[in-house]
């Protein structure tokens, strides 16, 4: 048995979080190979890959889902299963490639009992479903933060292969690229979220964004504060947006509704400051302070 596993990039490097699909694939194969757009070298180090395939065009290193479904069909006869990451890339390919190999598509595995067996969670993360299939072909998705990324010291074959035309007509157009000096939110080990109870935009960034500054991590939101346009849509997590698991997760003002908890239940030491006493989010924090956040942060900063 074979494994694929499409690869993630910053356009330049590979990404931890393929490392950490890599960790997935190897729980189902000991043959793992990697399709990758960029860094064929940084992607044959990681321990465990025994081929690289890199593929280049300009749809493809724009993450077109058709360019990638039309890229892999053709190499899907080798492999028993193949691995996106639950991110945006993975969720709009993969179903795609599943509908053209007419089998089911398993999405959002945290763990791999099996090699046709695995874990994933549904209801907002409220459960866990056990999931075994009997497809010939596995099309996943993993959600990476709940595997340990595969070391960087191996040294695989790397191969060239020419990308297929999409038939769909799809093009890129255009990208705004918001660029910070902060970590991504996704691979941060420190994040600071801010929500409802903050008010308006500018105490969001009155509170939030310094206190993150001054821990070095990146800044998230819940998605009613999204909603009520006090942080930008790629600050958001949870349920609808963003899954992370950093080793601190500071939440400020956030009630703790289940789709929020969904994005962030998994953080290794979660602070949580809310004046309501009975605040969902105390149920799965380490550290909870019942107060005003207008007092406790300051104090916070000043301890910090």
């Amino acid at each position: 048995m074979t494994v694929l596993v499409y690869a993630e990039t910053d356009g330049v490097h590979v990404k931890d979080s393929t490392n950490k699909a890599v960790t997935a694939a190897l729980a189902i194969s000991s043959d793992v190979h990697v399709l990758t757009t960029a860094d064929a070298d940084g992607t044959a180090k990681i321990t465990g890959v025994t081929k690289v395939l890199i593929a280049s065009s300009d749809a493809l290193s724009k993450d077109i889902a058709e360019a990638i479904e039309a890229t892999i069909l053709p190499l899907a006869d080798a492999y028993e299963a193949i691995i996106f990451i639950a991110g945006a890339t993975g969720k709009n390919a993969a179903p795609r490639l599943a509908a053209k190999l007419d089998c089911a598509f398993i999405s959002d595995v945290i763990a791999v009992n099996a090699p046709n067996a695995f874990t994933r969670p549904i209801y907002a993360g409220n459960a866990l479903e056990s999931v075994e299939t009997s497809d010939a072909k596995k099309i996943i998705t993993v959600r990476t933060t709940s595997f340990v990324a595969a070391e960087n010291g191996g040294s695989a074959a790397v191969e060239t292969i020419s990308p297929a035309a999409p038939a769909h007509s799809a093009t890129f157009v255009s990208e705004e690229m918001v660029k910070s000096d902060r970590p991504e939110l996704q691979g941060a080990k420190r994040v600071v979220s801010g929500g409802r109870a903050l008010g308006s935009e500018e105490e969001f960034n009155k509170v939030i964004v310094p206190l993150a500054d001054k821990l070095g991590a990146a800044v998230g939101a819940s998605r009613a504060a999204v909603d009520a346009g006090y942080a930008p849509n790629d600050y958001q997590v949870g349920q609808t947006g963003k899954v992370v698991a950093p080793e601190l997760y500071v939440a400020v003002g956030i009630s703790g509704a289940i789709q929020h908890l969904a994005g962030m239940k998994d953080s290794k030491t979660i602070v949580a400051i809310n004046k309501d006493p009975d605040a969902p989010i105390f149920a799965v924090a380490d550290f909870g302070l019942v107060a005003d956040y207008k007092d406790a942060v300051p104090e916070l900063m000043a301890a910090l």
